[in-house]
């Protein structure tokens, strides 16, 4: 298998019975897998060396590399190469692969992170506070009786009490209209309202283009970097996934990428100043009066220390 130090300890039994197709199979994105490889483009990688993706391939001559643009925390990796398939386990870290003498193509590429905790306990709202504003505390959380997080009203800020820096989150969230908008902010500042990154979350689209989102779109790095399409759909259950680490993130959507991008502004301790490396709460965003949204199945893991 393709290894670069990152990938170790080849699984002899293979996870996926048959070679799945975009998009992911509900089961899967439910057990948390996502697609590194689109398998049509060479989105969210630096390829040299002449690699490039031809007829749905991701092809590397020899001597070539191929490497995902994010590190990656510690996971299972699945590969479906022509004439090859098999199971890795990924340390956490940079994700490279690469050629000697003998060329290689890569049709699918999945990763699923591992020892991901649940951050929402479908009981009540343990682990989590209210942002305390009298102008901006508006929305209305609740637990259902299937033990989802409702989200109306708006707006108001729902925080983790816990902190993250370099990390890994997914969630499945379900909108109750079209074209509502919320989100989840990341490293987020102590003490202020909604001061961190935002992954951002909207189904809207222009001229019935999905390649034209709205609002920077469900997935996208709000006024960083839109999401370069829009996957889910309004009224819909739809699996979200963030990786954090550094200056670069990724996101996914029903297991397909759809931003990756790398804030190469200068540090500071203000996301909206620039690069901001320290480990802030989770937010999620109640929007406005429309907001009417549900999550569930919150988790994140941490990248290992030093990777």
């Amino acid at each position: 298998m393709f290894v670069r130090a990152a990938l170790v300890a080849l699984i002899p039994a293979f996870a996926l019975a048959a070679e799945p197709k975009l998009p992911l199979p509900e089961k899967m994105l439910a057990d948390g897998w996502v697609a590194l490889f689109d398998g049509e483009s060479d989105f969210g990688w630096k390829l040299t060396g002449g690699a490039a993706v031809k007829a749905g391939v991701l092809t590397l001559p020899p001597k070539a590399t191929a490497t995902f643009a994010v590190p990656l925390p510690a996971g299972n990796i699945s590969a479906f190469e022509v004439g090859e398939e098999g199971d890795d386990e990924h340390s956490g870290g940079p994700l490279t692969l690469s050629t000697s003498t003998k060329p290689r193509g890569v049709k699918l590429l999945l990763f699923k992170p591992a020892g991901m905790k649940p951050l929402f306990n479908g009981k009540d709202l343990t682990g989590w506070s209210v942002y305390k504003d009298a102008k901006r505390e508006k929305s209305k959380w609740e637990v259902t009786k299937a033990g989802e997080l409702h989200l109306t009203n708006g707006p108001g800020d729902l925080q983790t009490a816990g902190k993250f820096a370099d990390f890994v989150l997914q969630l499945e969230v379900k909108t109750a209209d079209k074209n509502l908008n919320s989100g989840v902010f990341f490293r987020c500042i102590d003490g202020q309202y909604q001061n961190g990154y935002e992954m951002q979350i909207h189904n809207g689209f222009k001229d019935g283009d999905r390649a034209k989102p709205v609002a920077g779109g469900s997935g996208g790095i709000y006024r960083r970097q839109p999401a370069r399409k829009i996957v889910a759909n309004d009224k819909e259950w739809f699996h979200m996934t963030l990786i954090a680490h550094g200056p670069s993130f990724a996101t996914f959507v029903n297991g397909y990428p759809v931003a990756s991008w790398t804030d190469t502004r200068a540090k500071d301790d203000n996301p909206r100043k620039g690069l901001r490396l320290a480990a802030g709460h989770l937010s999620l965003q109640g929007h406005d009066p429309t907001t009417d949204i549900l999550f569930r199945n919150i988790r994140a893991a941490e990248f290992p220390k030093g990777k």
